[in-house]
């Protein structure tokens, strides 16, 4: 049996101490409403846990983890910093009984990249991770929206999907979400205002093969592309495209420098959940189901701006894209299915 960490409030009002303090007025309800389950308590299953605790997305998150020493020490770690938060409540095992009655359940866990593995193996890898983890969580929360952002994320959510058994619009990937949010923050530096005034999707896969949609940047309504017609293309005088190339090596960078990539799709994380559980109705980009849009005819999940809400993927916006822009849309699409048709279920 697989210990659970969790809470010590317990229910201990036998104790004399307390039979004095407390009167009795109606039953104590476990349930928040707002619980998030997090599996992995690697770099960036915690640094979205952090994100959400602090930003106070959620004041009830379950840990899932294999290594139950570590999965022990981040709970505790966590609830004695209980008194600089929101009455947070954490609690974790490594049995899933402990995330019964989420609201969102977020997978990080998965394998690395071996070097010279093929990028298939790493997905088969990570698929048979999946196969463990999928089912029980659908048991112990079958209504929940399900945030993939276990790599390659845009694929893992195809495989999700297949082992959930849910419907497609509870079933998201993290995708481009950041990826976007690193070609904002490159533009605002280009131009010297702030990130959250730069407007701008990088949409398709989260990786090499991602598409800058160069013909719907812009800053206030006006558009880049009406002032430069030849913005992000090889034969812009002014080399926007070198932004584009500095978010797809961003991620190889960060990793080379730290070993890892966390603080930022911890933040993305947290930034989706709060879309979910306020039921906000914004526009991210999103992994979800392509098929069917701008010509893509694969049963893939790609990123697209999509409007996000308690059921998980509301609309997906259909931007007005260039030639190019679909063409390497569905290009992406097609690497995709690619490897997609030799994973083993």
């Amino acid at each position: 049996m697989n210990e659970v960490y969790q809470n010590g409030n317990g229910n201990k009002r036998d104790m004399a101490t307390l039979v004095k303090l407390f009167q009795p007025v109606s039953e104590k309800s476990n349930g928040s409403g707002n619980k998030v389950t997090v599996v992995g308590c690697g770099q960036v299953g915690m640094a979205a846990v952090f994100s959400m605790l602090t930003q106070n997305v959620t004041n009830d998150v379950a840990l899932v983890d294999m290594m139950g020493d570590k999965l022990k020490g981040e709970m505790m770690d966590l609830q004695h910093g209980s008194a600089f938060m929101r009455n947070a409540k954490v609690n974790a095992s490594q049995d899933y009984s402990i995330t019964a009655g989420s609201k969102i359940c977020i997978v990080t866990a998965g394998v690395r990249q071996r070097e010279g593995e093929s990028r298939l193996d790493l997905v088969q890898r990570n698929t048979d991770v999946l196969k463990c983890i999928i089912p029980q969580l659908v048991k112990y929360s079958p209504d929940a929206i399900f945030l993939i952002a276990s790599n390659p994320v845009d694929i893992l959510t195809y495989v999700t999907w297949k082992l959930s058994g849910l419907p497609r619009h509870r079933v998201i990937g993290s995708g481009t979400n950041l990826d976007s949010a690193r070609f904002r923050y490159l533009l605002s530096e280009k131009l010297g205002i702030a990130a959250t005034s730069c407007h701008g999707y990088i949409i398709g896969e989260h990786g090499d093969s991602s598409v800058p949609v160069w013909s719907g940047v812009n800053i206030a309504g006006v558009r880049l592309s009406d002032l430069n017609p030849k913005i992000g293309t090889e034969e812009d005088p002014e080399d926007w495209q070198q932004i584009h190339q500095s978010v797809v090596k961003s991620a190889y960078e960060v990793i080379k420098l730290k070993g890892y990539t966390s603080w930022a799709i911890g933040l993305s994380l947290s930034q989706l959940a709060r879309t979910i559980l306020t039921n906000a109705n914004s526009v991210h980009a999103v992994s979800t189901y392509m098929k069917g849009e701008h010509g893509v005819e694969e049963e893939v999940f790609l990123s697209l701006p999509a409007v996000l809400g308690h059921n998980g993927v509301v609309d997906v916006i259909r931007q007005p894209l260039t030639d190019k822009e679909a063409m390497q849309l569905r290009q992406s699409a097609a690497l995709m299915a690619q490897v997609q048709a030799g994973i083993q279920f």
